[in-house]
């Protein structure tokens, strides 16, 4: 198929999205992955590729490793998700989504072999999911590129995500928290048994999880399968933290004697205490991978993500965060209130099935009121339980279940107080305000 425009590569690829939107935990799997590698003869071996999973904080850890491997070769590849403003986000190259040559060139690739393919092709009698072929579509684009390193983020979960056929040289497992419980269980272990479905056998393994029940079950499975565990708490320790509305400095400190090129200090343009433990985290991986002190100084310093407490300078000043847990929304509002302590207004959507009422306790100290709207059309939501979560935390709430208007009153209450405002409690939600912004 020829394609001439990246909508029209999308578009060929959210033919595949509502089998998807349907998918019941059962139907996860990887056999329909590894026939499509076999299918492009296995394109994520042309590169070697770093892995990496968690709850939070694995999009902002993947793109500091890239950041930094692009110091010292080149190109490197960066498979994350979500988007905010267009799906090309997700594959980046040096840095910068993928150019639309390459994009058109992999998707037309991607196209013809798939032509003439049927559900009975595939293990499930299924086709492959909208994800499982933009996985592939990024490892094309890696491989078109002549990308000598990629690194890859975890969709959901670890074990029977899509990225899971990938053979990497280093796995990196960032915090872990209860999240989409109906897929991935209804405890941390069950939750950190997913994400520990990563680890390869003689691979290296590095984790900054916190919850001791979480770093059993992933010492366990580094043990059973040879994996060299490096725990970033037992290996760096963390002084000197302070947060600007630059980004974030802090000293590193090495308590073990293996720590390579470890930077005794580190500054990163992501804003957050756990910010720092990402990058920390990212400095370790790269520096077991061989590159100096210098070049993870420059590469932490330049490596930007957005919707990860950016903030977006204007009238009004507006952050954008994409937490949509009670820990992640517990870090963000405490970030705010550090750069922001007169408060601020607040917009806030989330999905159906998180946690409304602990998200609204979290951001209590900073807001008295709150806009309530939907996040966006992708992900089902209630507004109506929303609301009701946040009275009950003692809100003022007012409630627009059209995204676009609440979007602009709460830009016009930010401006006519002259305070900040905050969207947070979904990707999707920031990704409107985004969009929105970008149309004035």
């Amino acid at each position: 198929m020829k394609f001439v425009t990246e909508q029209e590569v999308y578009a060929y690829l959210d033919q595949f999205l509502n089998f998807e939107r349907k998918l019941e935990p059962t139907e996860y799997r990887l056999d329909r992955m590894e026939t499509l590698r076999e299918l492009f003869d296995c394109p994520d071996e042309s590169y070697r590729v770093v892995h990496v999973a968690g709850s939070k904080g694995k999009g902002s850890t993947a793109t500091m490793i890239a950041s930094v491997l692009a110091e010292v070769e080149g190109p490197v590849g960066l498979y994350t998700s979500p988007h905010l403003l267009s799906f090309t986000e997700r594959i980046a190259i040096d840095g910068s989504p993928v150019t639309t040559a390459i994009l058109l060139e992999s998707a037309e690739e991607l196209s013809d072999r798939l032509e003439g393919k049927t559900n009975d092709d595939f293990p499930g009698g299924e086709n492959p999911t909208y994800f499982e072929l933009l996985t592939m579509l990024s490892f094309l684009c890696f491989r078109r590129a002549g990308c000598t390193s990629a690194v890859i983020e975890v969709g959901l979960g670890g074990r029977l995500d899509s990225t899971n056929v990938v053979s990497p040289v280093a796995c990196a497992i960032t915090s872990i928290e209860l999240e989409h419980t109906d897929l991935l269980g209804g405890t941390i272990p069950l939750i950190a048994r997913e994400k520990a479905g990563i680890i390869k056998a003689g691979v290296p393994v590095y984790t900054s999880v916190l919850n001791e029940e979480a770093l059993e079950v992933i010492r366990r499975r580094a043990q059973e399968l040879g994996a060299p565990l490096t725990v970033l708490d037992d290996s760096v320790g963390i002084t000197d933290c302070a947060v600007g509305m630059d980004g974030t400095r802090a000293r590193l400190h090495c308590l073990e004697k293996s720590c390579g090129s470890l930077p005794s200090r580190l500054f990163t343009p992501m804003i957050g205490d756990v910010q720092v433990r990402n990058a920390a985290l990212a400095a370790l991986i790269t520096s077991g991978l061989g590159v100096g002190t210098d070049a993870i100084v420059r590469g932490l310093a330049k490596a930007r993500l957005r919707a990860r407490f950016e903030i977006m300078q204007g009238d009004p000043v507006i952050i954008l965060d994409g937490a949509h847990t009670a820990d992640s929304v517990a870090a963000c509002a405490s970030d705010f209130y550090r750069l922001f302590p007169g408060g601020g207004i607040l917009l806030f959507g989330c999905a159906k099935g998180k946690s409304p009422r602990a998200m609204a306790a979290a951001l209590r100290p900073s807001f008295g009121s709150v806009i309530i709207t939907k996040p966006g059309t992708f992900k089902e939501s209630d507004p109506a339980e929303i609301q009701e979560a946040f009275k009950a935390e003692g809100y003022a709430t007012r409630r627009n279940d059209a995204t676009e208007e609440a979007i602009a009153m709460a830009i016009a209450d930010a401006r006519s107080t002259n305070l900040p405002l905050l969207v947070t409690g979904s990707f999707y939600l920031c990704a409107a305000v985004a969009a929105y912004l970008a149309a004035k």
